[in-house]
């Protein structure tokens, strides 16, 4: 792709020596001459390091491009895999990120004039502010739902006639399940697309069709991070299958055991170049997100797709008794028990063997049908509890599900 050759070239002219991170770590170089050029030459750069740079240089590290009175949007990560990393953007860096989510909504097929609800509250996580602004920045009435109950916030939806939401796939599924209960079905709301990010589900075949079948509405998968940006949103002919947005991003798949590039139809871990956030930018960036590239019919020249999402993180499997498990494929099989309302996983890692347990809210006969699927999937006896309903945490932006005892 020339065109990602030219703003890679720019991307690296704007950021050195300015940018006193990847100063340090490339020196001087460019131009280059070919895209594989820049991934044979660049090193890769890591959530380790980033963490490092921040403990070194407190609060904001040193990946700035411009003077810090430069930058006017302050975002944090979720810091679900370690200590929160903050993130700053300046104005031309944050139009950035508002065109990439307006790609993302177009992608959806959403446009100016339709109403869109969101029913979160907003914190310093980038992902619901950048869609929320891009929202109105391309003429969506953005309806915010902050601040208020699940009940109350369909019956806001419900008065001010969205029909289109954006939120988590755990959250769709919390929304249905208290419109059930309070009288609100979802599928008589009017909703008819569903934008959900912020977590696996989207993609993940069980989640998506209970998420449809529960508010008669389309769903949309898209992901991105706080530090990369928006990157990807569901294909209109393929729910299947995740649209990146080359012209953003250079994108890579790689062997994460040994950083080799991985062959199309692979399974391996994405890398993304940032193209226009020169003022906080990530070249060669580890996402650590578990993907499988594929070309698509009529695909441009060196793009390709995901097959099925994000398909967990290379850093989220566990081994129980020989045997790998991801969280996404333990989802999968619990999301297609249509009667269970929530769910917990214990990795108890206190013997030599380690144990994986589940609690569900279901009855006893889906905790013992749930156990035989279980077994029967990954050739491995977990427990399954039955608990009483609403017993669990539930969740409205990233769901932590996962519990390890050592």
């Amino acid at each position: 792709m020339p065109d990602q050759l030219t703003k890679l070239n720019q991307l690296l002219a704007t950021i050195l020596p300015a940018n006193a991170f990847y100063h340090s770590k490339l020196g001087s170089l460019g131009p280059f001459q070919s895209l594989a050029d820049f991934s044979a030459t660049v090193p890769f750069t890591t959530k380790d390091e980033l963490a490092a740079d921040h403990e070194q240089h407190p609060p904001y590290g040193t990946t700035h491009t411009f003077p810090l009175t430069s930058y006017h949007r302050f975002h944090q990560t979720s810091g679900t895999r370690g200590k929160p990393l903050i993130w700053l953007d300046e104005p031309s860096g944050w139009s950035w990120i508002l065109d990439n989510w307006e790609w993302v909504w177009r992608g959806a097929g959403v446009n100016p004039g339709d109403p869109v609800f969101f029913p979160f509250a907003f914190g310093p996580f980038l992902g619901f502010w950048a869609g929320f602004e891009a929202a109105t920045r391309m003429g969506l009435r953005a309806v915010p739902g902050g601040g208020l109950s699940s009940v109350d916030r369909l019956r806001l939806l419900q008065r001010s006639e969205c029909t289109i939401l954006c939120c988590t796939p755990t959250y769709a599924l919390r929304l249905a399940e208290v419109g059930e209960k309070s009288g609100l079905p979802v599928h008589s709301l009017g909703v008819r697309k569903i934008v959900v990010c912020g977590e696996p589900g989207g993609s993940i075949p069980e989640v998506r069709d209970r998420i449809e079948s529960a508010w008669h509405a389309r769903v949309y998968d898209h992901h991105g991070m706080t530090e990369i940006g928006p990157v990807s949103v569901s294909s209109e002919n393929d729910p299947n299958l995740l649209l990146l947005r080359h012209e953003a991003y250079f994108c890579e798949v790689i062997d994460p055991a040994t950083g080799a590039p991985a062959a199309p139809g692979e399974t391996g871990e994405l890398v993304l170049t940032t193209l226009g956030r020169h003022g906080s930018p990530l070249l060669r960036y580890r996402t650590a997100d578990r993907v499988q590239a594929v070309i698509p019919d009529a695909a441009a020249p060196g793009a390709f797709a995901l097959r099925g999402g994000i398909l967990g993180r290379t850093d989220d499997m566990v081994v129980i008794r020989g045997i790998n498990i991801h969280p996404s494929s333990v989802d999968a099989i619990v999301r297609s028990f249509p009667d269970i309302a929530e769910y917990r996983v214990e990795v108890d890692q206190r013997s030599d063997l380690a144990e994986l347990r589940l609690q569900i809210e279901a009855a006893e006969s889906t905790a013992t049908a749930l156990a035989q699927q279980l077994r029967s999937t990954f050739n491995l006896r977990i427990a399954v509890t039955a608990v009483a309903l609403g017993s669990l945490p539930t969740f409205e932006v990233k769901a932590q599900r996962w519990q390890l005892i050592a």
